[in-house]
């Protein structure tokens, strides 16, 4: 095989050619409406691009100035819960770089009971423009409860009010419910908080890294591994229909792409293909996983039926077609092939027709991912020496490169599709990977705290 196809087939870690190169390389929830005085989004401050609707901007021009909001620490009678799920909030909020929640040391009003308006000259005065007020409890049967108020301060309006019930267990997705109603409430966009990141934690020497499969809420807490290190594991992908993921894991040397159950930890081989297989991801509905069958030196492109295990082969070339990702409406497939001498992203029709080159920049592009949206695709591109992470349309028009580095790769989108997480690989001998955030507009990029290295992370649709 070629350098040039080992460079394609080694693209986000998971399409590998080797052994050696692959080891160098939760509780229920229930939501109780209660009367919302508003029905319509607040009031959003807009940029200048058209990546969608709500707050925009761009990362060359125009600037996002964030909502300023009050988050007054929630009443209820164990005040440590009643702090960490203010906390869990705040910083949800704040994370998204669309929120500036304000000093608390600034508050004037003090809030005693959260179905009493406030006063809302009090917080115009500090110059808040929206205010949630809250109280935490538990209910008799022993579950967690969250109950709050979210005010439009400069029309002084309730724009909406909820109570959320969780086990203990899950006590978490409460504040990032209640962070998820605000943010939409706000922006008029859906949120992403009470959302999970499965990835590839890394630990060891970096000629010996133990790989293992975890996961955890997309704000690195909880985190929990679902395999321990006896098998080598890459690029796990969220079904976006069940608590399901597909990933790649070594078999006899062999790369082979299996299903794992989240509830209960089962996992299944999908097929048991002659040659390799790498780079699986589900469609649209979970229904179907598409992926990638590597034999006599060419890639090609399979989809299989996961009911009837039934498999259809999409491309079949002499070239490397791999990292297949449907549209939103699954009519489509964007992957990466070097079938014109270079690798660079091509699109084609869900049964394999009309294939298409999108990108003509200089580099190497590699790892598409559609946006949930269906408007941009993400990509990793090699160039001048660095990796960059960007977004274009699927016709391939508007490029835009949001982040660069050492070694950026394996992007993924928040449900939203305003915010793509990734992986930088660190310098020298003791540099690791580490997951990163980067928003729309380019300059909201921030580190998620895993408890060692991690690579190849895949976001969740939000959880029911």
């Amino acid at each position: 095989m070629t350098s040039k196809r080992r460079v394609s087939l080694q693209s986000a870690r998971g399409v590998v050619v080797s052994r050696r190169q692959a080891t160098a390389a939760l509780g229920g929830l229930i939501l109780t409406p209660l009367a919302a005085a508003a029905a319509t989004p607040a009031y959003a401050q807009r940029g200048a691009d058209s990546d969608g609707g709500g707050l925009r901007g761009t990362q060359r021009e125009g600037t996002i100035a964030p909502i300023p909001v009050a988050i007054p620490l929630f009443l209820g009678e164990d005040e440590r819960f009643a702090a960490e799920m203010t906390q869990v909030i705040t910083a949800d909020l704040e994370r998204s770089g669309l929120f500036q929640p304000l000093d608390p040391a600034s508050f004037i009003e003090r809030i005693r009971d959260i179905n009493t308006p406030p006063r809302f000259q009090d917080w115009r005065v500090i110059n808040a423009q929206g205010l949630v007020v809250g109280r935490t409890g538990r209910a008799p049967d022993g579950r967690y409860f969250v109950e709050f108020r979210l005010y439009d301060v400069l029309s002084q309006r309730a724009l909406d009010g909820k109570r959320f019930m969780a086990d203990s267990n899950a006590w978490r997705r409460l504040a990032h419910r209640t962070a998820d109603t605000v943010y939409e409430r706000m922006t008029g966009e859906r949120g992403y908080f009470d959302t999970q990141i499965v990835f590839i934690d890394e630990t060891g020497a970096r000629d010996r890294r133990r790989k293992r499969l975890a996961i955890m809420d997309q704000d690195g807490a909880n985190a929990r591994l679902l395999s321990q290190g006896n098998e080598i594991v890459l690029t796990p992908r969220f079904s976006p229909s069940n608590q399901e993921i597909t990933f790649l894991q070594y078999v006899n040397d062999q790369p082979r792409v299996f299903l794992m159950n989240l509830d209960n930890g089962m996992r299944e081989m999908v097929g048991n293909f002659p040659g390799m297989t790498f780079a699986p991801r589900f469609s649209p509905d979970g229904q179907r996983v598409v992926m990638t069958i590597g034999e006599g030196g060419a890639a090609s492109i399979v989809e299989m039926d996961l009911r009837s295990r039934r498999t259809r082969r999409l491309t079949q070339t002499q070239a490397i077609d791999t990292a297949p990702c449907y549209s939103p409406d699954s009519r489509n497939i964007v992957f990466e092939s070097d079938r014109d001498g270079g690798q660079q992203l091509h699109v084609m029709s869900a049964d394999g027709s009309g294939a298409r080159r999108i990108s003509y920049g200089e580099g190497r592009y590699a790892t598409p991912v559609w946006s949930p949206r269906g408007d941009l695709v993400a990509f990793t591109k090699q160039a001048g020496g660095n990796f960059l992470i960007g977004v274009m349309r699927p016709d391939g028009s508007g490029e835009r490169i949001l982040t660069e580095g050492f070694h950026n790769e394996g992007p993924t989108w928040s449900p939203n599709g305003r915010v793509i997480l990734f992986f930088r690989e660190g310098r020298g001998a003791q540099g690791g990977s580490r997951l990163f955030s980067i928003d729309l507009t380019g300059y909201n990029e921030r580190q998620v705290q895993t408890p060692s290295f991690a690579s190849d992370p895949a976001w969740s649709p939000l959880r029911n």
